[in-house]
């Protein structure tokens, strides 16, 4: 008999940590599934008391901001003179003049996927505003004629007679790449309204307010224009390379004879084309960077 509780007590023995371990285990499981289901409640009210019925302050950008990719002078020509070649805009009657027949003639490979359109959403902080346009076209204005760019006694532009339509030149393939310009136009309500001296379209920059495209009116004859030098002191004004003589000569990629083209480096291996150029009979001199 003694041998016989002397074995069962050795079994207990053997058994009892066993029994521990089972145990241990046991309330482990219990502990982490308690976890799982009363924990994340517990910490969203947690972070619930951090944030409500007190004030936060945290800095965000401003709408636009941060959208944008530093381009230099050249690049921002390259995209918007894209930009204007692949759109069909509602145009005035110098930009139908100088657009409807060229579309077949010339500029080949335009490469990329380009898009302009209007910025409803408005200046920046950084832009120029709608009602700083005005002045600061008059200015750009001034500087062109004091460059010699511009003829002398060009009319200062007036916000009754002339419409300003903030737009934004993309690479949608990289829209980080992008160029925001005003146009100014002569209101089509101004359409019988004396032309003489007057501008009648613009691109402007909204950062800079320099001005990529012009047309006006003017009492000058082309044989009174220096269209090598109109560039090169645009080119100056713009802070872009030195133009280059555009290749080539074929008449028909304009609906005048009286031009002259030129090209600048774009971005990679594309550039631009400027053109100066001049309507006989309306006497318009123009600068573009479309076709």
């Amino acid at each position: 008999m003694k041998r016989i509780r002397d074995k069962i007590s050795d079994r207990i023995g053997e058994a009892l940590p066993k029994d521990r371990v089972a145990i241990f285990f046991l309330a482990f499981t219990a502990l982490v599934i308690a976890a799982s289901v009363w924990g994340p409640e517990a910490l969203t009210g947690y972070k619930d008391k951090e944030i409500l019925n007190e004030t936060h302050w945290k800095e965000i950008e401003e709408a636009g901001e941060g959208y944008r990719y530093s381009l230099n002078g050249n690049e921002k020509l390259y995209i918007l003179s894209q930009c204007l070649n692949s759109q069909a805009l509602p145009e005035s009657e110098q930009n139908a003049w100088t657009r409807n027949e060229t579309s077949e003639t010339g500029y080949q490979g335009l490469g990329g996927t380009y898009a302009f359109v209007v910025n409803h959403k408005g200046p920046s902080g950084e832009e120029i505003t709608d009602e700083e346009i005005y002045g600061t076209c008059n200015s750009s204005l001034e500087m062109l004629a004091g460059l010699g760019i511009l003829p002398e006694g060009v009319k200062k532009i007036e916000k009754g007679y002339y419409d300003a339509v903030l737009y934004s030149a993309i690479d949608v393939l990289e829209p980080r790449n992008n160029v925001a310009v005003w146009k100014l136009s002569l209101s089509n309500s101004q359409k019988n309204a004396d032309k003489d001296n007057r501008l009648i379209d613009a691109y402007i920059d909204a950062d800079s307010g320099k001005i990529y495209e012009f047309y006006v009116r003017t009492p000058l004859a082309w044989e009174d224009i220096d269209p090598d030098g109109i560039v090169e002191k645009w080119s100056g004004y713009m802070g872009i390379s030195e133009p280059v003589p555009y290749e080539s000569v074929n008449p028909l990629l304009e609906t005048t004879p009286y031009f002259k083209k030129y090209t600048f480096p774009g971005i990679g291996e594309g550039n631009t084309v400027v053109t100066v150029g001049f309507y006989e009979g309306i006497n318009e001199l123009f600068l573009k960077i479309a076709k």
